[in-house]
């Protein structure tokens, strides 16, 4: 389990594909602290470490294998892990941690698309529409896990949302770089979904 407080900003060093795709991971988490079979959220995906080592430069890195299933199901079907791609990090939730964010699995939904992109003074607002089947449970003032960060929509009209950058969040993740066009791995809220759930039986709603 996660809580989508991202913890550090990860670079893509290398990516093979040998059955499953294999990722090479760049970080600064101290490695010597991350046991092997620990679970890293990538961008929001729950993935597993398999290796691990130290860069040239003394940077951390991890290895990953992602499998075909997942791989379709989140943004990196639709804009590849590339050497050079910064993901936004998070480590496994220990007993005890703070839940500064919102529980999040680490299992994707689906994949949004960014539709605008609209600074407002040293905020930005961006629009995002989110898979036709997964739009229902999506709520103004819920929570939303996009990439990996926990977030607070605005505003829903359909299947379209807002979500407003503030500067920390920018600066702290990858949504600095956020651009119209962008696939976003999202994972609705466990809550919303139980709650959507109880609103279709019978007697409910």
């Amino acid at each position: 389990m996660f809580t989508g407080i991202i913890t550090d900003i990860g670079r893509v060093v290398a990516v093979e594909q040998k059955g499953d795709l294999t990722a090479r991971i760049a970080t600064g988490y101290d490695m010597a602290g991350v046991a092997l079979g620990a679970s890293i959220a990538c961008d929001g995906v729950c993935l597993t470490v398999t290796a691990k080592g130290t860069l040239p430069d003394g940077q951390g890195w991890f290895d990953v294998d992602i499998s075909a299933e997942t791989v379709s199901k989140t943004n990196i079907a639709a804009q590849g892990w590339t050497p050079g791609r910064r993901l936004n990090l998070e480590r496994a939730l220990r007993v005890g941690d703070e839940l500064g964010g919102h529980i999040v699995s680490g299992h994707v939904d689906g994949v949004a698309d960014v539709t605008a992109v609209a600074n407002e003074g040293d905020s930005t607002r961006v629009t995002l529409r989110a898979p036709d089947g997964l739009a229902r449970f999506i709520a103004p003032k819920g929570s939303v896990a996009l990439n990996g960060t926990s977030l607070t929509v605005n505003e829903v009209d359909g299947a379209s949302f807002g979500i407003n950058f503030i500067p920390h969040t920018k600066q702290m993740t990858t949504w600095g770089d956020v651009a119209v066009g962008d696939a976003v791995n999202l994972e609705i809220d466990t809550l919303a979904r139980y709650v959507a759930r109880l609103a279709e039986m019978p007697g409910h709603g």
